[in-house]
């Protein structure tokens, strides 16, 4: 380059290239380019890709709090020197919260104690955060039975889901991140227990402890299918009560997000699949045995919670569209929670049995294998509702939105808006945040929790086996808990949109806010976040 001249040009010189100098070693290229070198650029490209968007986000977010500010000083006729200071603290807590954004979280942040689940690709146990001594669940997932299994999208799905659904309904998720071994979810604990042990205990419902459940049920499937998410386990063990015996949805490793409410999932394309036979001209059986005996419920009931953690899991409350390997859709959790209604007004699932091929049969041939006991006995409306969601798709209540579930006269009593205010129906008993007398009990393997060595986070991208999990951190920002705290309604089932910082403000004088909130917070040592919205740091 010869440099600029008058006329605002500038000037390159010619490259002399010889021939051989344009000559391209094509075999040098594709050695270089194998599988595992694509892979790992792939995953340099993503992880570069992802950093740069967050940063563009936080920037364009912080200069829309600043703007608010100005705008809210400018409403209040603000003297220009409180409009100053207003905007240095700002400053400040936006510096404080970019050092919150940068701090990586990871396994050696918390305390591992005691087991409470154990399922076929990893284990749930409490844990202490070493910090603050919170209290959390910690769900820890084994990488390589992850992709032997083929489960890496529904792990993603997992995790997106409980990063982008604020609900109260649902167990929230507070960090996600990941070592060469294992993945972790970070969520609340819920000490209650879950509505199978609940189950376990009362054997049978009473129709208005069962009625409250379900409604919370409803709305708990309702603010996943906001999000066009299909869970596809609703099943007992996975509705969790919290302290208070309020429900939660939890376990979302079946999840599937669909494009649209009406879309559908074909089940061939999955590796979601009941491995029985499921035709309904299957002659290994004939309907003379269908039908349990007394003595073979009283054995299923026994054997539930085995088969509950067991590799193949439980076809009890999948609906027939499913098994059939037809498109289905989000009207296949509705049919989930009809069965589970079943079970707590009759004591076992509608088409329970301790062969799942037999289980299989009885679901798809469900109009012969629907029946309802004589004892005990239910209202007219509850077996109302459970046929109108043990149906065909066509007919099954659901399908057509929530609100034609919720107008049934079987829920006439329910208030809908307030159910998260009122007491629940049944209070789980619960000694102290350690409590796990509500989960069952698990031997603990020799010695303690394993752990492993941190990883820097380029060396843990470039391994071809967590190139599959680029993406999967996540950090919530404190503020949530935070706000809370002070009494704002954060209960919304919407996306969960970043606050500014101005609706922290505007609940108090904006006059003397900002020093008064500093000082507070340096006196209690609580870190001062800005935003609710999702942190991620993609490894």
């Amino acid at each position: 380059m010869d440099g600029a001249g008058g006329d605002d040009t500038i000037k390159f010189r010619t490259l002399n290239l010889k021939p051989e100098d344009r000559v391209f070693d094509l075999n040098s290229d594709l050695s270089v380019s194998s599988p595992v070198t694509r892979q790992k650029a792939a995953a340099a490209k993503q992880f570069i890709e992802n950093h740069y968007k967050n940063y563009l986000q936080g920037l364009q977010d912080r200069k829309e709090r600043r703007r608010a500010l100005q705008r809210r000083a400018a409403e209040t006729q603000m003297p220009k020197e409180e409009e100053e200071e207003m905007l240095k603290n700002l400053e400040r807590k936006e510096t404080e919260y970019m050092r919150f954004q940068r701090r990586r979280v990871g396994i050696d942040d918390f305390e591992q104690l005691a087991l409470i689940g154990k399922g076929a690709f990893g284990e749930v146990r409490l844990c202490r955060a070493k910090s603050t001594g919170e209290i959390f669940a910690m769900k820890k997932l084994k990488k390589s039975e992850m992709l032997s299994r083929g489960q890496v999208e529904h792990v993603r799905s997992e995790r997106n889901l409980l990063a982008e659904v604020d609900s109260r309904c649902i167990v929230k998720l507070f960090y996600s991140f990941q070592d060469s071994d294992f993945l972790y979810l970070i969520m609340e604990y819920l000490p209650g227990g879950d509505i199978m042990t609940l189950l376990m205990r009362k054997d049978i419902l009473s129709e208005d402890v069962a009625r409250f459940y379900i409604a919370e049920g409803i709305l708990a499937i309702h603010s996943i299918h906001q999000h066009n998410y299909v869970h596809r386990d609703i099943k007992p063990d996975n509705l969790i009560l919290d302290r208070s015996g309020h429900l939660k949805l939890s376990d979302f490793g079946l999840c599937k997000p669909l494009k649209n409410i009406y879309s559908t999932i074909l089940l061939e394309d999955e590796s979601f699949n009941p491995q029985e036979p499921t035709a309904e001209s299957d002659p290994c059986c004939d309907k003379s045995s269908w039908f349990m005996q007394k003595e073979q419920i009283q054995q299923w009931k026994r054997n539930r919670r085995a088969l509950a953690y067991s590799t193949v899991g439980t076809l009890d409350y999948m609906a027939p569209e499913v098994l059939l390997k037809k498109g289905y859709g989000m009207e296949c959790d509705w049919w989930s929670l009809g069965a589970i209604l079943y079970e707590m007004l009759i004591g076992y699932p509608p088409f329970c049995s301790d062969d799942p091929r037999m289980t299989c049969r009885k679901i798809i041939n469900w109009r012969s294998c629907l029946k309802f006991p004589d004892e005990p006995k239910i209202s007219p409306e509850a077996q109302d509702l459970i046929c109108r969601l043990l149906c065909n798709v066509e007919a099954r209540l659901g399908t057509r939105g929530v609100e034609e579930i919720k107008a049934h006269p079987w829920f006439q009593s329910i208030a809908w808006d307030n159910l998260y205010e009122m007491e629940a129906a049944y209070r789980p008993p619960v000694t102290g945040e350690l409590d796990t007398q509500n989960f069952e009990k698990f031997a603990e393997a020799e010695g303690p929790p394993s752990t492993t060595a941190e990883v820097g986070p380029w060396r843990k991208m470039l391994t071809s086996k967590d190139a599959n999990f680029i993406g999967y951190t996540f950090k919530k920002s404190d503020l949530l808990r935070s706000i809370e705290i002070s009494g704002t309604d954060m209960r919304s089932n919407g996306p969960s949109e970043p606050p500014s910082l101005i609706s922290l403000f505007g609940r108090m004088d904006l006059q003397d806010t900002m020093a008064e909130e500093g000082d507070q917070n340096q006196e209690n040592g609580i870190p001062t976040s800005l935003s609710s919205s999702p942190v991620e740091v993609d490894n």
